[in-house]
């Protein structure tokens, strides 16, 4: 992955903060896309920079079109006219509602902070890209299972991201582009501890093989693989990361 340039949204803490670091061990020139806390975007830099790699900041909200334009006129400006990954971290839960509680800006808010944002960044990184250059997506467990309590809308957009993947396979399987997307389980980032309970991640830990929760790096050492040649054959998939939770 050398010089390669890897664009990441969500870049800038947790498994996005983990990515990017990766990346930059590999020698990538690595583009961090963070939207509201440019603290969080500065420390991911200088981790980056720390690990032997090339990078920069752009601040951007992935749902408006105007701001992932942004985001790639900067990348092709300072690292040349060519993309080689783009990873699609941005998203999250944001909050839990049960269905009657829901209304229309809910449902449009999580819609595009999960699969607009994806087909947005989609759209304008494919231009850009050319054989043996990679695509990741992240999905989710809830597009598997559900979702737990009151995230049905956050579950049903990352299953419609598994989804947009597989069609984004084949489209774009023709010229030489990968697209494949993982579904985390449960990560040890903040992500849980927002939107998490202690007492159900401990009883959640009990059901999953390996007995433990994941570790932001172990997801991104599957994302490096997944964007490199040693992967080459790998599109359309969605790789489950979960440590052994087996879903109906």
């Amino acid at each position: 992955m050398k010089g390669k340039v890897v664009i990441v949204t969500g870049g800038a803490r947790d498994i996005g903060r983990a990515i990017s670091v990766k990346f930059a061990q590999e020698g990538s020139n690595v583009v961090i896309n963070y939207c509201n806390n440019p603290q969080n975007a500065e420390e991911t830099l200088k981790m980056v920079e720390a690990a032997g790699g090339k990078g920069i900041i752009v601040q951007g909200d992935m749902t408006k079109a105007a701001d992932v334009k942004k985001l790639f006129d900067t990348a092709v400006a300072t690292f040349g006219n060519h993309i080689d990954v783009l990873v699609n971290v941005a998203g999250g839960i944001v909050g839990r509602k049960l269905v009657t509680e829901q209304d229309e800006a809910w449902y449009d808010y999580l819609m595009d902070l999960n699969m607009r944002s994806v087909f947005l960044c989609t759209r304008e990184a494919v231009p850009y890209m050319s054989a043996g250059s990679s695509i990741i997506n992240f999905s989710s467990l809830a597009a598997r299972d559900g979702g737990g309590q009151g995230a049905s809308l956050y579950a049903a957009a990352k299953g419609a991201v598994m989804t947009y993947t597989r069609s984004m396979a084949k489209e774009l399987g023709p010229k030489g582009i990968r697209v494949n997307a993982l579904a985390p389980g449960t990560i040890a980032t903040s992500f849980h501890d927002r939107f998490n309970t202690p007492e159900n991640r401990e009883r959640m830990k009990g059901s999953y093989a390996l007995r433990r929760e994941g570790e932001a790096k172990e997801v991104a050492d599957t994302v490096v693989f997944l964007a490199s040649e040693e992967s080459s054959y790998i599109t359309g998939t969605n790789i489950d990361i979960n440590g052994g939770c087996f879903f109906s």
